[in-house]
């Protein structure tokens, strides 16, 4: 890979990065949540810290970023966050797909977009 190409990479990623950055922060904020979360995306291994404040949101308990950090299991983890979290803002499964697979899109249109949380989606005794 030539330098260049590499440039023109590394500078795809900061963009799109940002704009990740800048829509879960949206959302975060709009949950009624701190949006300085969001910045833990910047460091890698922090990544499913930043979903504390999006379980409280759906109403899932803390402990599933747990499961974030096992292979595999948080492919499916994160498809079931992404669904109850648009569920959470009034979107549907279709959406919630979206923001499975091109998060840092769908983050922009639910952080921007009019639409607005309408509290957890999970209740407690189901939560568990």
């Amino acid at each position: 890979m030539s330098g260049s190409t590499a440039a023109v990479i590394l500078f795809a990623v900061a963009i799109i990065s940002v704009l990740h950055i800048i829509g879960m922060w949206k959302v975060l904020v709009k949950g009624g949540e701190p949006g300085a979360f969001s910045l833990l995306n910047l460091i890698t291994c922090l990544i499913p810290v930043s979903f504390i404040p999006i379980m409280r949101m759906i109403g899932r308990p803390t402990w599933w970023v747990v499961l974030l950090y096992i292979p595999i299991v948080n492919l499916v983890v994160i498809l079931i966050v992404s669904i109850e979290l648009s569920r959470s803002f009034g979107k549907g499964t279709g959406f919630g797909i979206g923001l499975w697979i091109l998060a840092p899109i769908f983050y922009i249109i639910l952080g921007f977009g009019s639409s607005t949380y309408r509290g957890p989606v999970v209740t407690q005794s189901s939560a568990a």
